[in-house]
């Protein structure tokens, strides 16, 4: 994904990224404490975990519950419509809310056993404490919002309800898929266009609604969003599959290990040929037994391998480029600073340029 921000050469600062995520978490996460603390024990100590502010034990941790850019969007899209970037951080602690209650269901439904690392909440708390606390993240994203009591808080809150609505629809899809032999590449990204790409798109114009802004603006901002988590989605999905455990957190061949039809896999099989013929029959027999988790490394090294000589790598790493270049685009239609495009830009190759 390199060639991405080297399109843009000397334009793309790190450093520059890494201070406008820096100032998201530094605005959020005192809100997000806050948030947080309002909960019933166990469940506050339980989602500190998760956010990485304690260890099991509840000590003091030094985890900063990940990269912060949905935070980060929903500062800069406060900007974007002329308001400072605090009038963004009720809507960046919603998201950031949502975003988690997603993170705790699908690490149970998936099995997950890592997240950041660190053993995740429904292997050290149990499977009924990860949805508890799931739960309750989900109700204080609505009640943050909702307790401005502004107009634009209550159109922030409609486009909130109506991300994690598709946020819920794109994991229904996801964990549909396990049990299929092949999808489509068009159902593949309707699925992660939910999944991913609905709440991006939120965080992406959640700041600039309650800043003021008119829907059309915001609706330009949420296609950013939304094809930028597209983007991000595929590079994900290259990830799942190539990725390194010591960047990812997670296992060597992950995506295969869940039996995930992701990008590439779609893609592989859309190509046809020997590779993808041959990969089909072995998702043809996971498909007729599904309690089948014998594979040895071996075998899902050769699926791997199937998967990049069928085209499927090629075409994902493809697709995040052309995402992106439709996420870049959409910020040419809302008239803002020079500046403030300027970083949503960075933002953008940050999320999409990232070690496979």
């Amino acid at each position: 994904m390199s060639a991405i921000g080297a399109t843009r050469g000397e334009n793309v600062t790190a450093a520059g990224v890494i201070a406008l995520l820096e100032n998201g978490r530094i605005l959020t996460t005192p809100v997000l404490r806050a948030a947080v603390d309002r909960l019933a024990p166990p469940m506050d100590t339980i989602a500190a975990y998760h956010f990485g502010w304690i260890d099991h034990t509840g000590r003091p941790a030094d985890g900063d519950g990940g990269k912060a850019v949905r935070p980060a969007l929903a500062l800069l899209s406060a900007q974007v419509a002329g308001a400072s970037a605090e009038t963004g951080v009720p809507g960046a602690v919603a998201v950031e809310l949502v975003h988690n209650f997603s993170l705790l269901h699908d690490d149970l439904m998936d099995g997950d056993e890592q997240r950041r690392h660190r053993d995740t909440v429904w292997k050290v708390h149990g499977p009924a404490q990860a949805i508890l606390v799931g739960d309750a993240l989900m109700a204080l994203a609505n009640e943050i919002l909702l307790e401005l009591g502004t107009v634009d808080a209550a159109r922030a809150t409609r486009r909130l309800t109506t991300a994690t609505r598709k946020l819920i629809d794109g994991q229904a899809q996801d964990l549909s898929f396990e049990h299929r032999e092949r999808v489509t590449v068009e159902e593949c990204l309707n699925m992660e266009g939910n999944k991913t790409g609905a709440l991006l798109a939120c965080a992406s114009s959640i700041g600039a609604v309650l800043g003021g802004a008119g829907d059309a603006d915001a609706d330009a901002l949420e296609e950013y969003g939304y094809h930028l988590g597209l983007a991000f989605q595929a590079v994900d999905d290259l990830l799942g599959i190539w990725g390194d455990p010591a960047t990812t957190g997670k296992q060597t061949w992950s995506d295969l290990r869940q039996r995930k039809k992701s990008l590439p896999v779609a893609a592989a099989l859309a190509f046809g040929g020997s590779a993808a013929d041959r990969l089909g029959e072995l998702l043809a027999a996971d498909a007729k037994n599904p309690e089948n988790g014998s594979l040895s490394e071996e075998e899902f090294a050769m699926r791997a391998a199937l998967i990049e000589e069928a085209g499927g790598r090629e075409w994902t790493s493809q697709e995040a480029r052309r995402q992106y270049a439709t996420a870049i685009g959409a910020l040419d239609k809302v008239d803002m600073p020079d500046e403030i495009h300027r970083k949503l830009v960075d933002l953008a190759d940050f999320v999409v340029v990232r070690e496979k």
